[in-house]
């Protein structure tokens, strides 16, 4: 049997305390679908690529971003088109840490059903 997903890589949530988190921290779970969108408009990184949590009435907000340090390949994917092969999901929550550290993601590429 064939995996149906590939793992990608993990990462926190950047930037976290700059956006939209605490109105909806009651609603992030481990296990929460994100999206990621690539963001050219950002002056402070070329290669940003933000994330978004979308609510149950199709509200989104944004959350943050991938790490600088680590959305250069991420970016480049999402610029050519591929942005449906990826899956984000919340994989770890703590209330407590500092906000850079308080959600952590884990990215996957989904198989081709070709």
């Amino acid at each position: 049997m064939e995996a149906k997903k590939l793992y990608f890589m993990d990462c926190h949530l950047a930037g976290r305390m700059y956006y939209d988190a605490d109105e909806v921290w009651d609603q992030l779970k481990v296990g929460t679908m994100l999206k990621l969108e690539r963001d050219k408009e950002n002056h402070y990184d070329p290669h940003a690529v933000m994330v978004v949590y979308e609510d149950n009435a199709g509200e989104e907000f944004k959350l943050g971003y991938i790490p600088r340090c680590e959305n250069e390949t991420l970016a480049g994917l999402l610029e050519m088109g591929w942005t449906d092969i990826f899956e984000c999901r919340i994989n770890k929550l703590n209330p407590d840490a500092h906000p850079e550290h308080q959600v952590f993601m884990t990215i996957k590429i989904k198989r081709n059903k070709k």
